[in-house]
């Protein structure tokens, strides 16, 4: 008999045991930090995803990928390769507007009185020259070909830049 009574206790001891554990380990997993990030979290005010490209366009209103417009790089260095230096153009449909995005995120538009004359919003002015040349107070401050899309400059084969 006191040998149930021994095998009785020492179950009932190991099931406690068990027990405490399995709530110690439900109250640290409480306690824990969840990851706060949530994917498609970085919508700004108009639900464009910046982490895709994505920018709210005043013309089109909708969210559009600014890159894919017309490229105009900086004047002082226009061979750049640095993206985000540059400034880029969409246009609307009839083309009597263009919306330029600058490298500070801001975008303006500017509108054209009739075609071959430029587009223009208060000191800037968008000039169809050569590809397009953006100039601010007169001065050309960006130029691009007036390819769509981002250009490549540079080759990635070393052998043909010898």
């Amino acid at each position: 008999m006191i040998k149930n009574i021994t095998t009785l206790f020492f179950l009932l001891i190991v099931l406690v045991s068990c027990k405490q554990q399995d709530d110690a380990i439900q109250d640290e997993t409480k306690t824990q930090p969840k990851d706060s990030t949530i994917v498609g979290a970085d919508q700004d005010e108009n639900g464009c995803l910046a982490s895709a490209g994505y920018t709210w366009s005043k013309l089109n209103k909708e969210c559009v990928r600014a890159f894919t417009g017309i490229q105009l790089n900086p004047s002082d260095d226009i061979a750049t390769e640095d993206v985000t230096l540059c400034a880029y153009v969409l246009f609307n449909e009839t083309g009597d507007k263009a919306e330029v995005f600058m490298p500070d995120e801001k975008s303006f538009i500017l509108t054209r009185s009739a075609e071959g004359k430029p587009w223009i919003f208060e000191d800037y002015q968008l000039v169809p020259w050569k590809g397009y040349v953006l100039k601010k107070d007169g001065t050309i401050i960006y130029s691009g070909d007036g390819e769509i899309g981002n250009k490549v400059t540079g080759s990635d084969n070393p052998e043909e830049g010898e």
